[in-house]
């Protein structure tokens, strides 16, 4: 068979459907990406942090990061600047990491022992990043909104307890990662 044949028949688009999805999330860690949306001054401290406002399955609503899967064959900067935009908008213009290099990896469980991330439907393996972004946001997809607070107010008692599944802890390490954790 001629190598051309082969890529005709290559026509996954990296997507998989919700049966198999979720036949491989009871089988293996699927990588994602949680991006830290935050507006920096002039000197690039940082003086706030975006906070999505989500509805959850429970019916409750919660703070959330920017977070989502990585596809088959698509590169980490490719994978934040499609959860940024779906989540901020197209005009939230995120300056997305020259070295995609993440402050933390956060490792995500079913069962809340293991590490503190929990991810009911599964294990995750998120890569962790701060992204400046500097254009007006417009959540869309699941976002109901999104609220920029201070570093002081996301790191504060009431802010984390409207967090679900430790992301308060990675709100906390990227604001450590950056030198602006109050």
């Amino acid at each position: 068979m001629d190598v051309t044949d082969d890529l005709d028949l290559q026509t996954d688009p990296g997507w998989l459907d919700e049966t198999d999805l979720d036949v491989h999330r009871a089988r293996l860690p699927i990588v994602y990406v949680d991006a830290v949306p935050v507006r920096v001054d002039a000197r690039g401290d940082i003086t706030h942090v975006g906070l999505l406002l989500r509805a959850m399955a429970d019916g409750t609503i919660s703070r959330a990061l920017v977070s989502g899967r990585v596809l088959y064959g698509e590169r980490i900067r490719d994978a934040l600047l499609r959860h940024l935009e779906k989540d901020l908008g197209p005009l939230a213009l995120p300056r997305i990491p020259v070295d995609p290099s993440p402050f933390t990896i956060a490792e995500y469980f079913p069962d809340a022992a293991f590490s503190g991330f929990v991810d009911p439907r599964q294990h995750a393996v998120s890569l962790a990043y701060l992204v400046p972004v500097e254009g007006d946001c417009a959540p869309s997809q699941d976002s109901l909104d999104i609220g920029w607070v201070t570093p002081e107010e996301a790191v504060s008692t009431a802010v984390r307890a409207e967090m679900t599944g430790g992301q308060d802890r990675v709100v906390r390490l990227a604001l450590a990662s950056a030198g602006s954790l109050p």
